[in-house]
């Protein structure tokens, strides 16, 4: 595995690669390897939804290749990771397979800006890499030994060097000391791996406590957002930078970087403030996690949160964003609810153990209790800090050290969300503001997610007590009945279809569509579908029950127009007649299997204009046929020809068996187009 990720990547002509796989039966890509970057610069993306707006996810689940050519394509196709790497360079992702089968995806990174289209040599290389990761992948599932996410991916060592001889070495290590000002060498994790004396003494620390650390966290003057910006920059677009920095009390110091392949030359000189980017001094920092990836993650994580919707979303999102970053194991999101406290998430933890305090008063001595109630966090860094505090409510959960922080909505706590790691862990007060500051961007999202879920019930009770709660039963008539609602909006809209018992051997058949997709169409959808009832239980004639609610619409005047369709079955006769008012017409199935469009001429939609004609079409209604009524949702899409895709239906409708109305219209759902419309279906079929 880990000779086909270099040679991909060598024979690409890339710098990095990142390979993801999809455990059997999962919805999410986890990330696996690295090569070429640090692991950091991708640990916002180790696991990533295959619903994500993120390249990897789109190459997956489309199969196919994605290819983002430049920073400006980047931002505008996929403005979360731009947001986080704004910085100029090409990405490809991949899907990675064997055959039919599935294993994950690739990503591949090339500095600088690209042509709008990779080169041919780019993607055979690709393509090659993805088959040969696609085979390694399956030979190790074959033998039980499959590929899975355990924790921190693996990294690759960069290509190894020329070996120099010991002489060499000297002359090299007398050349570097012969230059003005300072010299290290930084490794592709940021680590410093060797530098000169003279810049050991320009940054004003020992040699060996400097090597193998990372600047920003050996030196505290250095833990700013712009000494990253530069160093990711640098690894990203393998160009070179400069900054200046200040080193206190008053020596400046200029930083010249240059990267490669296996990591960064940096150069040291005495400064001017005036050059290059100014940095300005930070507040001193106590030891912790440097300032500025941290950073870098509340800007992932702000740019995640404002895409989701219920609270699920957000709960599985801040988890799979801070748990990698912040170096913890487990989560736990609450809230309180009618004096209770609430568990709305949890990862890491198993149930029955997050369950012990799920409905516990809030008056109880319970650490998210007490957060949720004050506002202001707890952290404790062993389990005897915690007993201490909590002497009857804690319970060993495996975790070495927690931190409590209040979720804050409008100024007000709302919730609170408990962090554990499994090691011992310090929170000084640098990384204590920045996780009170992560969880105030996690209680907003909730809030939010909270008022989403609100009125997703709402429009779920609304829509359904619009809706036939049961269709009548029809001697001689079977029928199936779905309603899907658009992606977009409350979920709610204007789709409607109804069934009306007029006789022993006769009904109604009715289904349409009310404009928009909110609760005013809903609202509407309500009267339409109760005046057309009324007409037919009187037994008008199609043309009559159009007309009827037309006139009721056109009087009504609210600026909103319907497509209706209506069919009168007499099932003694084995005839029916149908009238539609600007609606797709009806398909038939017969017996045989043949379909048919029922080509009626269409009348002007509901509440246009009060006088007007439907047009009435009569045809045989054959024991065994199937007759389908379906709204625009069912076929339109945008791009497709709507014959093209009647043509569609109508073969679906043919392939499947009129014994089990029930799985036909199930499948005929499943095929339609991605949900941008409501979809209601209506299938019927009469007995001998």
């Amino acid at each position: 595995m880990d000779a086909a990720m270099n040679d991909v990547v060598r024979e690409s002509g890339a710098f990095a690669g990142l390979l993801y796989v999809l455990p059997p039966g999962g919805n999410a890509l986890w990330l696996v390897t690295v090569t070429g970057v640090p692991y950091e610069f991708a640990a916002p993306w180790s696991r990533v939804s295959l619903t994500d707006p993120i390249p990897v996810a789109d190459a997956v689940r489309e199969r196919n290749l994605v290819w983002i050519a430049t920073q400006e394509e980047m931002a505008r196709r996929y403005p979360r990771p731009a947001l986080v790497l704004p910085y100029e360079f090409a990405l490809s992702a991949a899907p990675v397979t064997s055959g039919p089968e599935l294993h994950g995806g690739l990503v591949l990174l090339w500095h600088g800006n690209r042509e709008a289209q990779p080169s041919a040599q780019e993607r055979d290389a690709v393509v090659r890499g993805c088959r040969r990761l696609g085979g390694a992948l399956r030979w190790a599932a074959d033998r039980g030994e499959p590929l899975l996410p355990t924790g921190r991916p693996h990294t690759l060592p960069p290509p190894a060097g020329r070996d120099h001889s010991r002489a060499e070495a000297a002359a090299a290590a007398a050349f570097v000391d012969r230059l003005p000002g300072g010299c290290c060498a930084l490794d592709v994790n940021g680590r410093i791996t060797y530098l000169t004396p003279a810049a050991a003494a320009l940054l004003g620390a020992d040699e060996a406590g400097l090597l193998g650390a990372l600047p920003w966290e050996a030196l505290p003057w250095m833990d700013v957002p712009q000494v990253e910006d530069r160093y990711r920059a640098a690894m990203i677009t393998r160009r070179p930078q400069t900054f200046t920095v200040l080193r206190p009390p008053d020596t400046w110091l200029a930083f010249e970087l240059y990267p490669d392949l296996s990591g960064v030359s940096v150069r040291v000189m005495p400064g001017d403030p005036a050059e290059d980017t100014v940095v300005t001094l930070p507040e001193p920092a106590a030891a912790g996690p440097s300032r500025a990836p941290l950073l870098y993650q509340l800007m992932h994580l702000a740019a995640t949160l404002t895409e989701t919707a219920g609270v699920h979303d957000v709960v599985e999102r801040t988890a799979d964003q801070l748990l990698p970053a912040l170096g913890a194991q487990a989560m736990v999101v609450m809230t309180g609810e009618d004096g209770r406290l609430r568990v709305r998430g949890h990862q890491g933890y198993r149930a029955e153990l997050v369950e012990r305090y799920d409905a516990v008063p809030l008056s109880a001595a319970v650490p998210g209790s007490r957060v949720l109630t004050t506002g202001v966090p707890d952290f404790f860094t062993t389990f005897a800090d915690l007993r201490r505090v909590y002497p009857a409510m804690v319970h060993e959960d495996g975790m070495a050290s927690w931190a409590f922080l209040p979720l804050i909505a409008s100024g007000r706590p709302i919730g609170s969300l408990m962090l554990a790691y499994a090691r011992p862990h310090t929170f000084p007060p640098g990384e204590r503001a920045v996780l009170t500051s992560l969880a105030g961007l996690v209680g907003q999202a909730l809030d939010r997610a909270r008022l989403y879920d609100a009125k997703d019930r709402l429009a779920h009770r609304l829509q359904t007590s619009l809706l036939p709660r049961a269709l009548p039963r029809i001697p001689g008539l079977r029928v199936a009945a779905r309603y899907l609602p658009a992606a977009r909006g409350l979920g709610i809209g204007g789709d409607f279809y109804d069934l009306v018992r007029l006789g022993g051997q006769t009904a109604g058949a009715a289904i349409g569509d009310v404009q928009g997709h909110d609760v005013d169409a809903a609202a509407l959808m309500g009267q339409v579908r109760t005046a057309v009832h009324a007409h037919a239980a009187a037994g008008a004639s199609p043309n009559d029950v159009l007309a009827g609610t037309n006139r009721l619409l056109t009087d009504l005047d609210l600026g909103r127009f319907t497509s209706c369709a209506y069919v009168h079955l007499d099932l003694a006769t084995h005839r029916a007649c149908v009238a539609v008012a600007g609606h797709p017409p009806p398909l038939l199935r017969h017996p045989g299997g043949r379909t048919e469009l029922l080509r009626v001429r269409p009348g002007l939609l509901l509440g246009v204009e009060p006088d007007t004609r439907y047009p009435e079409l009569m045809f045989r209604l054959p024991p065994g046929c199937v007759l389908a009524l379906f709204t625009d949702g069912l076929v339109e899409a945008p791009g497709v020809d709507i014959e093209d895709a009647m043509e569609a239906l109508a073969g679906l409708l043919a392939h499947e068996s009129p014994d089990d109305l029930d799985a036909m219209a199930d499948s005929l759902v499943q095929h339609a187009p991605a949900p941008g419309d409501d979809i209601a279906l209506l299938l019927i079929s009469p007995g001998g």
